[in-house]
């Protein structure tokens, strides 16, 4: 049963505004905000407080889809392509053009960019994206590391030259294009290829090599991971305005849990910028010189998912009694953020391929009693039903 999308609430201060941008590049979809515009001007320069409400687990790409790890991995990688938030049009960025596909979509061939460099100085080239993508596409169950969800039908990649790579499918992979652009497919360096499940985890992070524009810099583990800028990075995605090195000098990720830490922390001009901010707090952004901006994230939107195996969902009559019991409405005007919508399938209108066709779940509480009542349930025997 699809529910309200999900969205990245980032409550931010108008100082810090043009830096954010870097710290959210990938994050797809427009924004929702109040307050202070933005989209100031850049400044050159500083350090940006970031207050993240949960501890990253993970700085294994196909593992970055966790807001945490990719908050991480999405600033310290590259991705052969790079997807318009906007436009969602794939543009090269490490490959030189879109690759060229053969007719069943089972061979693609990429031209690397040459000069690329991972901040421990080794090279980004043929050979390294080939080994990316064979752990990527496979995984290695002797090290615990998971195959990428977002690479489908992988066989093997191939060197052709210096520049160029090619990668087979056992069949018809149509969304590999798409696949190399997101931070599921960021570019690490071969000794970070070696590592394990467990040395990609945390205390490792600093080990964790990449070609983005910055760098891990400092740990400490559960509470701070800090970013610097790589003053020679000069590879952005070719259509992108601002070239060369970061604005910012670097980035703090500090974890604070309490929603009231974070939210007060900003409002107090004591950092720049939260993830997370629930409905109740929005109110406190509307004063000059904060903002909201909520990005949906083009991907899946909020589901619940029943679980048959649980007795109380195992009768089918419950199953339909929850779809026109369950008041979708309610919940995105009372208990979450503002903008949220209800949504109508799986996926968010903002991504390719939806149909705007299908029936939507309208709110029927009287339609749902008799089911209910066909179960073997009364309106004085509690369903209580635990979300995960």
């Amino acid at each position: 049963m699809p529910l309200p999308r999900p969205l990245r609430r980032l409550a931010l201060a108008a100082t810090a505004a043009a830096a954010t941008v870097a710290l959210l590049a990938g994050c797809s979809g427009g924004g929702a905000g109040s307050g202070a515009p933005v989209n100031a001007e850049p400044v050159t320069g500083g350090t940006l407080t970031y207050l993240e409400p949960q501890t990253w687990t993970t700085l294994y790409p196909p593992a970055a889809g966790f807001y945490p790890n990719g908050g991480i991995v999405n600033n310290i990688t590259d991705r052969l392509l790079y997807q318009d938030p906007e436009t969602l049009e794939l543009q090269p960025w490490i490959a030189t053009a879109l690759p060229e596909v053969n007719e069943d979509a089972t061979q693609y061939t990429f031209t690397i960019r040459e000069g690329v460099t991972y901040s421990d100085g080794t090279p980004l080239d043929a050979a390294n994206v080939v080994a990316n993508f064979d752990l990527f596409g496979k995984g290695d169950s002797s090290r615990k590391l998971t195959q990428s969800e977002a690479i489908n039908n992988y066989d093997h990649g191939e060197v052709v030259d210096a520049t160029t790579v090619r990668f087979f499918f056992t069949a018809p992979s149509p969304g590999f294009a798409q696949a190399v652009s997101t931070i599921n497919s960021g570019l690490v360096s071969n000794s970070t290829l070696a590592k394990t499940a467990e040395t990609f985890g945390p205390g490792n992070a600093t080990t964790v090599i990449g070609s983005g524009p910055f760098v891990i810099d400092a740990e400490e583990v559960g509470t701070k991971v800090t970013l610097k800028a790589r003053d020679d990075y000069d590879w952005a995605p070719p259509s992108r305005e601002h070239q060369g090195r970061p604005y910012l000098d670097g980035i703090d990720l500090i974890v604070a849990a309490e929603d009231s830490v974070r939210v007060g922390t900003v409002v107090a001009g004591q950092a720049d910028a939260a993830r997370q901010i629930e409905a109740p707090d929005e109110a406190q952004f509307a004063a000059p010189g904060l903002a909201l901006v909520a990005a949906p994230t083009n991907g899946v939107n909020n589901g619940l998912s029943f679980r048959f195996r649980n007795p109380l969902l195992a009768d089918i009559r419950v199953r339909q009694a929850l779809v026109p019991g369950i008041a979708q409405e309610q919940l995105a005007t009372q208990a979450s953020p503002e903008g949220t919508t209800v949504a109508s399938q799986s996926m968010p209108d903002s991504v390719i391929g939806f149909h705007s066709g299908l029936t939507t779940y309208d709110f029927d509480q009287e339609a749902a009693k008799p089911l209910l009542a066909d179960a073997g349930f009364t309106e004085a025997t509690p369903l209580t039903l635990t979300l995960s």
